[in-house]
């Protein structure tokens, strides 16, 4: 066996970071909120106003009104 290789069996290896007892099941995974989950059109009513702003600012400067 290679010496980079670890070898431990799952059935005596304590697992600190799993947040279920010992003996019992997995808790169902729940889906995390994301920008690619949303609809196209929540996608562009959230990134839209902010796109206005970033050009009204970026316009402000190069006209030298800010």
């Amino acid at each position: 066996m290679p010496a980079s290789h670890h070898h431990h069996d799952h059935l005596d290896h304590a697992h600190p970071h799993h947040a279920h007892p010992p003996g019992t099941r997995h808790p169902a995974a729940t889906a995390a909120p994301s920008l690619l989950r949303m609809s196209a059109f929540t996608r562009l009513a959230l990134v839209l106003p902010v796109a206005v702003l970033l050009w009204a600012a970026a316009l402000a400067v190069l006209w030298g009104g800010a």
